[in-house]
């Protein structure tokens, strides 16, 4: 099949290969067969393996849907009767997480922190030292809207000394930056299928710790269809998902996965890499402004502020680079004019050689003055 190659520089669904996209096409297949349901449990260990996670103490429990629905399932069904949420909201996605405990009327501590540079970890120490029933600690391991990496580790460390777990939203992490739970301290951890293994929109996955989840079966249910006990014990029982699965986008996190692992995890962060030192090269021979210092950044985000140029109009930018096969996303800093372009997917540094090239004939088919103000 010739398929129209478009290189997406948003922060997800990422750019796919061929063959994941190809996977997808299948013979048609009840998902109650057991040949269906034999590819789920070793695709359940795979994401596992990719933080480095012992299958006997983690898991991964999959989802119809995008990120979202992980961070809701995790929030709502992980915490205790008794027992406190505490939120380190420096960013759009943390603040999302505040929102969903707020939603389910949610005991919740929400601790704000600067947007652009690490959190104070002292500040959060001094939270759980004064409120020792905290039940867990929820923090962006990478804050898309902004770049902005933030120090899971130490968080994690602090959670376990007062008596805490750890949950992080690692959506825009996980297979990119290498994670292994142990070494950061992280006891849940959620991803999609349309990020990091570069697979296709609509399953996500939770990993987590086991003995946590089958704690959970007697805390407070606050949802049905987004618990994450009766998912993992229906998973346990019949090797199957709850509820209808996303058959062929299951198919596509198989081949994805597959090509994950071929690629290997150094070699893929790597060219993560690659991708992002051109981004960067372009924007500092532009003399684009980034909203964050490149030290707090994950090297996967570049959020880059609007050039002061009366000229400059971000929808005919985005389309005119549209129009020639790139995909430039808008910012997510409120009160904050911006656009990001992020290192996801299965591109390349020339991918990025090429598309500056359409950016500067953007601007200059535009009348904005390069390089920028």
């Amino acid at each position: 099949m010739d398929i129209k190659r478009n290189v997406l520089l948003n922060p997800g669904p990422s750019t796919t290969t061929d063959t994941v996209k190809l996977a997808q096409i299948v013979p048609d297949i009840c998902p109650r067969e057991k040949e269906f349901a034999d590819i789920m449990a070793p695709m359940r260990d795979d994401l596992v393996r990719i933080v480095h996670g012992d299958t006997k103490e983690y898991t991964a429990v999959l989802f119809c849907g995008s990120g979202t629905i992980c961070i809701d399932i995790a929030l709502n069904s992980l915490l205790d009767a008794g027992k406190k949420a505490l939120i380190i909201n420096n960013g759009a996605y943390s603040q999302r997480a505040c929102d969903i405990c707020s939603y389910y009327g949610m005991p919740l501590i929400e601790q704000k922190q600067p947007l652009d540079e690490k959190p104070d970890l002292q500040k959060i120490e001094d939270t759980l030292k004064e409120n020792p029933d905290i039940g867990y600690v929820y923090v962006t391991y990478h804050e898309t809207g902004t770049g902005l990496l933030n120090p899971v580790r130490e968080i994690g460390a602090l959670a376990h000394r007062y008596g805490a777990f750890l949950i992080t939203d690692t959506t825009s992490a996980y297979a990119m930056i290498p994670i292994n739970v142990y070494d950061d301290n992280i006891d849940f951890c959620m991803a999609s299928a349309q990020k990091g293994i570069m697979g296709m929109t609509g399953l996500s996955y939770i990993i987590g710790r086991r003995d946590i989840i089958e704690r959970s079966k007697s805390f407070p249910k606050r949802s049905y269809y987004c618990n994450l006990y009766m998912q993992y014990e229906y998973f346990e029982k019949t090797g199957e998902m709850h509820f209808t699965p996303p058959v062929q986008t299951i198919y596509a996190a198989r081949q994805a996965l597959k090509e994950y692992f071929e690629e290997g995890e150094d070699a893929k962060w790597a060219r993560h890499r690659r991708v992002m030192n051109a981004i960067r090269k372009g924007i500092d021979e532009l003399n684009l402004h980034e909203a964050l210092r490149r030290e707090v950044q994950s090297g996967l985000v570049a959020a880059i502020d609007y050039p002061e140029d009366p000229n400059w109009d971000f929808a005919k930018i985005h389309d005119y680079c549209y129009e020639r096969g790139f995909t430039i996303y808008p910012g997510k800093i409120d009160g904050r004019g911006g656009f990001r372009l992020c290192a996801l997917g299965a591109i390349d540094e020339q991918d990025i050689v090429d598309f500056w090239k359409v950016f500067k004939e953007a601007l200059e088919s535009a009348g904005v003055k390069v390089p920028v103000r």
